[in-house]
């Protein structure tokens, strides 16, 4: 008999129990761009399957998760709850050091400066990211950024000015690299350049300057996430051996 109790034990939280223990705990959290995700954690299928029952009945759809490709039992109860694919990142693992990546004579061309991460000005820089952002969008689709670089409710992604370089022009930025300070492994979020400056090198003088820079200060790996369809920067990161180390599979209940 199947003696698992769900309780809500918060307005984002919720743990199945059995026998007054905790056997499950759910979370669910809305993020900047206004997509609802949760994540389920259970000790057994049916704690699994009881908190996503009761979670889905009480929350608004579209709901989304991610869950890494080569977790297959995990694929297959999300699956079974009636989630279904929205779109595949690869997660890479990259190397600072110069020697690797060969990005040590990476120089920006002519008339362009690169400024280090901090430096960037946050009204350009802003102007910059909604010009790609709109760039994107009727590209690739900004469904294929990363999560945590998606657009704000607000219209804002440019929160922490700090987190970016820039490759600066005499009269505006163009071209940017967002890079989050997770400790030992900072995250690549984003390596931009607007279209009409693409192929010139800037995004290549962007990388080598965030990722030196890691190299000098005793760091030597970051990550980056790079949606399947974004082929140009998959080849950019394969090209400085970049590892790929995981997919994420990002899913959605209608």
């Amino acid at each position: 008999m199947d003696t698992t109790e769900i309780t809500r034990v918060a307005d984002r939280h919720w743990h199945a129990l059995e026998d007054d223990q905790v056997v499950g705990r759910g979370e669910t959290w809305r993020r900047h761009d206004g997509r609802t995700f949760l994540s389920i954690d259970a000790w057994h299928d049916t704690a699994f399957d009881r908190l996503a029952a009761a979670m889905l009945a009480e929350l608004p759809r579209p709901l989304y998760t991610l869950v890494d490709t080569a977790d297959l039992a995990l694929s297959s109860r999300w699956e079974q709850a009636g989630f279904t694919p929205a779109r595949t990142e690869h997660v890479y693992r990259v190397p600072t050091d110069p020697e690797i990546t060969g990005l040590g004579a990476a120089r920006p061309p002519e008339g362009v400066t690169i400024l280090p991460l901090g430096a960037a000005e946050k009204e350009p820089l802003r102007e910059l990211d909604r010009a790609i952002r709109a760039e994107v969008e009727a590209t690739l689709g900004w469904r294929e950024m990363p999560a945590e670089v998606l657009p704000r409710l607000d219209d804002a992604t440019v929160v922490d000015p700090t987190k970016y370089a820039v490759a600066a022009e005499s009269d505006r930025y163009a071209g940017l690299i967002r890079v989050a300070p997770v400790p030992r492994q900072p995250r690549i979020g984003l390596l931009a350049v607007r279209a009409e400056r693409q192929r010139r090198g800037i995004a290549r003088a962007l990388l080598s300057d965030v990722l030196n820079s890691l190299h000098r200060s005793g760091t030597t790996r970051a990550t980056a996430e790079i949606g399947a369809a974004n082929t140009a920067a998959a080849a950019l990161f394969d090209d400085i051996g970049a590892e790929r180390v995981g997919t994420n599979l990002e899913v959605v209940l209608h």
